[in-house]
């Protein structure tokens, strides 16, 4: 039988249970200092001896006794006979307190020659100037930086104690091939576990990983049992759903306590925990997105909480550049690409499906929703925390428009720059919003052949917009893609899918269907409608639709069969002012270079022949025969 989720723990409870309910282990392991980077010390370390344990020259020059240095001036040159050489770093021999630099010094026959009185200590490092023997180098629970490393090498620490934590992963699902194995079909590569260790490995755990169990009650009973017997945090990957083979509650209840099943967060609701032989068993969810928040909400929470660095964050405030919305009484973590725009960041929410693993690898940051929240128009200003480093949002390019292929060609390109593309997929209508409230660095729009800035009706399409830019990706073939040949004359018989209507119209799919079937009603078999040419080539591949309108990149991705219809343009709209910005400047000089075109052209479904072109388009609300677009005037 189906369980269901009866009741549903808030974030607020589940943490405080968490961090309640478990005492933290005292684990410590000692480890050479070299490798000691990002731990936490678990005991204070002190100086087994004095740096410098004797004075030393601060400066090659002569040692001397500061009291024969008496009266010497500009006017009153003294000559000093006793005196012992030195360098920078030799031991000050006995009866000796200040060092001159040699070159404050005249050789003569009978020593130096000084103009100036030496104070005592000058030039001297003390013995002890930097730290005593027995004096505290570093305190408990302090977290060891590079630089830290280097002082303990100074001070002879070749080893230091410091905290750990034993951390079992058990992953589940018959579904599961390992790492290495290329997946049939049905399989999945286990991938939740090792994101786990990685995460937790960095904090300072000792993370092992079990191998794959299969849904079977007993197999997972006996690999929980081992595991929370040699461990002190035990993590279960998937089983933790409400399907009919999620046995991960039954086992731990079996074994010891299950605290709650289901948490009101997004990603994340099927998590659980439970309590065995004292220990903390967390269940994580099966979706990749899913699990990373337990992992980092929850386990990386309680490790935190138990004495372990804390994972990296850097908290910074923006401004959302699309409205984001969000289920009352869920707790939302969502991923967003930040960039600045000017003086103001902003934060542009990606998929928040839980399966989409590129969500966060196209992202850099998350942003959390709170529970009482419905969700932020956009311009709301609210906090993400970065997972990258802070400086590199100076040379992020924000994108907010239709996404493809290409940019990718040109994030490798970019990257190589030191600059980072970060995109939105909002479709052509969410880019020209994005530019409207300046949002975006520039708007990636697919333009139809027909709705191109020089037909007739596009001006007005814009929505009062002014003064926009177009710079000239490439030319993308779309058209009819299918499983099998398919007659123009027979679109009628057809179930279709298509990609949703946006800005633009009317749109390839309106033009074909007028000119080869006049009675529009013909043409009635339309399924639905999806987000992109690859989702287009998707359902038709598993048999949803008979045909669509897309890509032909997209149709032979999934081995389909294309008819060429027209060709789309790729461009990048923005605001005219923005071509002097330099990240832009910058980008412009990649799309127009020959590395740039040869490696859209390595894909073979481009038509580069316009690459690197800009258009043009002036529009007054009142005169739109201010549009200069094909003329002279009008292109670079």
């Amino acid at each position: 039988m189906v369980k269901r989720y009866l009741s549903l723990c808030s974030l607020e409870n589940a943490l405080h249970l968490l961090k309640t309910s478990f005492p933290a282990p005292d684990r410590r392991e000692t480890i050479p200092v070299d490798r000691s980077l990002g731990r936490v010390v678990a005991a204070p370390v002190y100086a087994p001896y004095t740096v410098p344990e004797v004075s030393l020259a601060a400066m090659d020059g002569i040692a001397v006794r500061s009291r024969d240095t008496l009266g010497a001036g500009d006017q009153t040159a003294l000559t000093i006979r006793d005196f012992a050489r030195v360098n920078t770093g030799n031991p000050i021999p006995p009866g000796y307190d200040a060092v001159i630099m040699i070159e404050d010094t005249v050789p003569d026959s009978d020593g130096f020659r000084i103009r100036k009185s030496a104070a005592p200590g000058q030039h001297i490092r003390p013995a002890g100037e930097d730290i005593q023997k027995g004096r505290l180098i570093l305190p408990r629970g302090h977290m060891i930086r590079a630089f830290d490393i280097g002082a303990l090498a100074t001070y002879g620490i070749a080893c230091i104690e410091v905290r750990t934590i034993h951390v079992g992963i058990i992953p589940t699902g018959s579904e599961l091939v390992p790492l290495g194995v290329q997946p049939g079909p049905g399989q999945i590569v286990e991938s939740n576990t090792i994101m786990a260790q990685v995460y937790l490995d960095a904090m300072g755990a000792h993370c092992t990983r079990l191998p794959i169990t299969c849904d079977d009650k007993n197999q997972i009973r006996d690999a929980l049992h081992s595991a929370t017997a040699s461990n002190d945090l035990v993590l279960i990957s998937a089983g933790s759903s409400a399907g009919t083979r999620d046995y991960t509650a039954e086992v731990i209840s079996s074994l010891g306590k299950l605290l709650f099943h289901g948490v009101a967060v997004k990603p994340g609701k099927p998590m659980m925990l439970g309590e065995v032989g004292d220990k903390p068993v967390i269940g994580l969810p099966g979706y990749p997105l899913a699990a990373q928040t337990i992992i980092r909400e929850f386990a990386g929470t309680l490790l935190e909480e138990w004495g372990l660095a804390p994972a990296q964050k850097f908290q910074i405030p923006v401004r959302l550049a699309t409205p984001v919305s969000s289920d009352l009484g869920f707790d939302e973590f969502l991923p967003v690409s930040v960039g600045r725009v000017g003086r103001q960041y902003w934060g542009m929410a990606q998929s928040r499906g839980p399966v989409v693993q590129m969500a966060t690898v196209r992202a850099n940051g998350y942003a959390h929703i709170p529970a009482p929240v419905e969700g932020f128009e956009a311009g709301h200003k609210l906090d993400v925390f970065l997972t990258t480093d802070p400086a590199t949002i100076y040379r992020t390019i924000l994108l907010s428009g239709v996404m493809d292929p290409a940019l990718e060609e040109l994030g490798n390109l970019a990257r190589d720059e030191g600059l980072y593309i970060h995109a939105g997929n909002t479709g052509n209508t969410g880019g020209l919003l994005s530019l409207k409230r300046n949002s975006c660095h520039a708007a990636p729009m697919m333009i139809p052949e027909t709705s191109h800035p020089s037909a007739p009706g596009f001006v007005q399409s814009l929505q009062g917009m002014r003064n926009l830019a177009f710079i000239h990706i490439a030319g993308i073939e779309q058209g009819i893609a299918s499983k099998e040949p398919v007659s123009l004359d027979a679109l009628d018989k057809l179930r279709w899918v298509t990609v949703r209507r946006d800005l633009f119209s009317p749109t390839l799919f309106d033009t074909l269907r007028s000119s080869h079937n006049p009675g529009q009603e013909r043409i009635s078999g339309i399924t639905g409608e999806v987000g992109s040419s690859a989702a287009v080539a998707a359902a038709i591949q598993d048999g949803h639709a008979d045909a669509g309108i897309c890509s032909r990149q997209a149709a032979e991705a999934r081995e389909l069969c294309f008819v060429r219809v027209a060709d789309d343009q790729y461009e990048l709209a923005l605001h005219c002012h923005m071509l002097d910005d330099p990240l832009i400047a910058h980008i412009l000089t990649l799309v127009r270079g020959q590395e740039f075109k040869e490696a859209l052209m390595r894909r073979g479904t481009y038509n580069t022949s316009q690459t690197g072109r800009i258009r043009r388009i002036s529009a007054e609300p009142a005169d739109t025969d201010s549009m200069q677009v094909g003329s002279p005037s009008g292109l670079i």
